[in-house]
């Protein structure tokens, strides 16, 4: 758990591009108050530093809960919770999100559906934690979850392993960030006071980060989280292949985000040893983007010392050749299991940050399996408008299985 706050601002591109694609809907909008800055970060607030030992219980159970502000809209009930899950590699862990439940009745066809959605990229410090974000208005991917909850339906978002609560943000590591996801959505359907229960329809929405944790919630759904009654998910700009990513971003703008993985598997796996690689510049670099948001004035800084740069500039030993990094790649690249439910999956044709190449052998995989998948490319996009313009058919995709839509998908 990092103490340094990262200091944030509003990330107004993305807002635009989301406001200019009609993510806003209806809803009322209430302003930001004025007392954001107020509000304790989370390395401050006790509320996410869990009890030890943790309380008897399954996973998704909650641990504890509060209500929270959601200075969107008016018309959204907040709760943050704290609840159980299990990390890569099996073991109990407690992670932080927020539910979201419109205020208004559900009027349409049974029972109010609930999206659990995987964010996007964050960063690694405590602050960048969604339920610290949604809570003073000023998450970036805040505009696409008002329209969700503007259909009506709940939304519960997961902070993830490590974002808020103690220890390292384990990024990019699939089988952590899929049972967080699966785990967020039972929580909700456990927290008294919203309407949610075991019955209720669910779907999965992501990009980016979110869209390869929204993936391996689709393939663990049947084995790791049955009683979910999961519909559909929809995982685009998906990041699945270590290697092929991490070869992709040598050399270019987007090396930090390479570290960055690094750090989330050594955080997940410390067998990996991370530290005994690294040199004197990697361990500088280490130390700055432990505590570093995506959306905050350090970002700048930081991405220009590591752009354009390679990997091995900041270690003794090469990492992405070792047959223990590896093999835990391996273990959390997508595509061995075939999903459940029905999976939309988009990206962008020209991806500068995930190599569209990488997510197409995630589809051709699936469709070998006999998935249910349907495949779009953008063919006018990169990674940013990727995002805006797949959000569209993501959400639409979920409203058919939500209404009992037949799909065969095109694979």
């Amino acid at each position: 758990m990092r103490t340094r706050r990262a200091r944030l601002r509003p990330p107004v591109r993305v807002a635009l591009a989301l406001g200019a694609a009609g993510l806003l809907g209806g809803g009322a909008v209430a302003a930001v108050p004025a007392d954001a800055d107020t509000v304790p970060v989370p390395s401050a607030d006790p509320f996410y530093r869990p009890p030890s030992p943790l309380p008897p219980g399954a996973s998704g159970d909650i641990v504890r809960s509060r209500p929270a502000a959601y200075p969107l809209s008016s018309e959204v009930a907040s709760t943050q919770v704290l609840y159980r899950t299990q990390n890569a590699t099996g073991k109990h862990i407690a992670v932080s999100g927020t539910v979201l439940v419109p205020k208004t009745a559900w009027s349409g066809k049974g029972q109010r559906p609930l999206v659990s959605y995987a964010v996007g990229t964050r960063g690694l410090g405590d602050s960048c934690a969604p339920s610290y974000s949604l809570s003073r208005g000023l998450d970036y991917e805040q505009l696409a979850i008002n329209d969700l909850l503007n259909k009506g339906w709940a939304v519960a978002v997961t902070d993830m392993e490590g974002l808020g609560t103690p220890g390292v943000h384990t990024y990019v590591v699939g089988r952590s960030e899929g049972r967080a996801v699966l785990d967020m959505a039972r929580a909700a359907e456990r927290l008294p006071g919203t309407g949610l229960n075991a019955a209720t329809p669910v779907g999965i929405l992501g990009y980016s980060q979110g869209g390869g944790s929204a993936g391996w919630a689709a393939q663990l759904a049947a084995t790791y989280a049955p009683d979910l009654d999961l519909k559909g998910v929809s995982a685009s700009g998906v990041i699945s292949d270590m290697v092929a990513v991490g070869a992709f971003e040598e050399g270019g703008l987007f090396v930090g985000s390479a570290l960055m993985a690094a750090l989330g598997f050594d955080a997940a796996y410390p067998e990996l040893k991370l530290d005994s690689y690294l040199n004197a510049d990697g361990r500088r670099m280490k130390e700055r983007y432990s505590g570093l948001c995506f959306v905050s004035v350090d970002l700048g800084p930081a991405a220009f010392d590591t752009a354009f740069r390679r990997f091995s500039d900041f270690t003794t030993r090469d990492l992405m050749h070792d047959p223990a990094w590896l093999a835990r790649f391996a273990e959390n690249k997508l595509g061995a299991v075939k999903p459940s439910v029905p999976v939309f999956q988009g990206h962008a044709l020209f991806d500068e940050v995930l190599p569209l190449g990488q997510a197409d052998a995630v589809h051709k995989d699936w469709c070998k399996l006999g998935a249910n998948l349907t495949w779009k490319v953008y063919p006018l996009a990169e990674h940013l408008l990727g995002a805006v313009q797949s959000y569209p058919d993501a959400s639409n995709f979920l409203n058919d299985r939500f209404q009992g839509k037949p799909v065969t998908g095109n694979c």
